[in-house]
């Protein structure tokens, strides 16, 4: 074997060995896309669950059309984590091929090389032929280099013989695993047809249910006017609240008394948790930060001053961080409101049944608040602010991103 076959083989198994199957840094591994894809299958199971209890009301409603956007959102990012993970496979099957064609190739060299070998072999190992050779030498420092020479012969067709049975096996090896990768991807397109027609079945429904939520646009936006007329109502008692709570801090801050100091720091500590809060409820946001139209609304168009978070039924709402509770209020079409003053800094959660504090009570992060409402669509919905002062922030860029 020629010392470039040798180092050829060489380098073809030390790849194998260190288990390299890419040539190109990806990404993402196949471990994370698989963890990826059954992410958004338990994220499914959630979807359907809320979605299954605003359909058991037999009646369209705007949180059925939210929980079926938020179910074909899902479902989306199903079919891609399959197609990333068919991707994947294809450029694994690819590369494979492409091994799979240098081993061939360094096959058929080193037998063309270890044919030669024998035919030289048999012609020396004819015993007369051998002794002229060994011989016919001038001197005897000759004789000794001539046998050490056929040796070395010997021993490098055995060598020849050992590599040309490490790369058939390796070959064998490459084969089944280009066989495996085939019959995964086979499986992969298979689920990704079934996923693209449920997500054709969905967005049928979802076409159906805006056209008749679009028949009730008259009813629908009265319900949604005295939601308003309560919302209105609530900013301003947390307003009235919150200056108040302002006030009071300046009048610390002027004496520079202790509890001025500790409102400094409880407001760095809530600062320095931005981006990382762990969400109050379960759920997805069924209506955003700012100026949104209602899902299937277009002409219906409200200034959120937080998030709407639509979760399952009975669900409990937690703190985000520790604080002290200012209001426990009651409204109509809202529910219970639980307003929390951590600093300078404010969280509200609005839409509670029951609610486990009250006014004056001292929180701790992640404490249970109260249970949400479950409204006559069967909807269980909670309205979440956070305030810096009486100033609105999006709540979305101080909760923990989710996955």
């Amino acid at each position: 074997m020629t010392a470039g076959s040798s180092l050829r083989v060489l380098c073809l198994l030390l790849l194998v060995a260190l288990s390299v199957p890419a040539f190109a840094q990806r990404p993402k591994t196949k471990a994370q896309l698989q963890k990826e894809r059954q992410q958004n299958l338990e994220k499914i199971k959630e979807a359907e669950k809320i979605l299954s209890q605003t359909t058991d009301k037999k009646k369209n409603t705007i949180g059925e059309l939210s929980a079926l956007k938020q179910r074909i959102n899902v479902q989306e990012n199903l079919i891609s984590s399959i197609k990333n993970e068919i991707t994947y496979l294809d450029n694994d099957i690819d590369e494979n091929n492409e091994f799979i064609r240098a081993l061939q190739e360094d096959l058929k060299k080193l037998k063309k090389e270890y044919a030669s070998m024998l035919y030289a072999a048999q012609k020396a190992n004819n015993s007369a032929t051998r002794l002229t050779f060994l011989f016919s030498a001038e001197s005897f420092q000759q004789l000794v280099m001539r046998m050490q020479y056929m040796k070395q012969y010997s021993e490098k067709r055995k060598q020849q013989a050992v590599a040309i049975t490490a790369v058939q096996e390796e070959l064998s090896g490459q084969v089944k695993i280009i066989e495996s990768k085939r019959t995964e991807k086979n499986s992969l397109l298979t689920e990704e047809v079934k996923e693209n027609s449920n997500l054709t079945n969905l967005k049928k429904k979802q076409n159906d249910l805006v056209k008749n939520l679009e028949k009730q646009e008259k009813s629908l936006k009265q319900d949604i006017d005295e939601i308003k007329k309560s919302l209105v109502a609530l900013d301003k008692k947390i307003n009235e609240i919150i200056k108040e709570e302002m006030e009071k801090a300046a009048r610390e801050a002027a004496a520079k008394s202790k509890t001025s100091t500790s409102h400094v720091a409880l407001s760095a500590s809530f600062e320095d948790n931005r981006n990382k809060f762990a969400w109050p409820t379960d759920g997805f946001i069924s209506l955003g930060f700012g100026r949104q139209s209602y899902p299937g609304m277009k002409h219906i168009v409200v200034d959120n001053q937080g998030i709407n978070i639509q979760t399952a039924q009975n669900e409990k709402v937690k703190s985000i961080f520790g604080g002290e509770v200012k209001i426990v209020a009651f409204l109509p079409n809202i529910g219970n409101t639980v307003l929390i003053a951590h600093g300078e800094y404010f969280t509200v959660y609005s839409g509670l049944k029951d609610v486990y504090v009250k006014k004056g009570q001292k929180i701790t992060t992640g404490q249970d608040l109260g249970l949400l409402q479950i409204n006559s669509d069967g909807v269980s919905e909670l309205r979440f602010q956070i305030r810096k002062n009486t100033t609105p922030l999006n709540p979305q860029l101080w909760l923990r991103p989710r996955g």
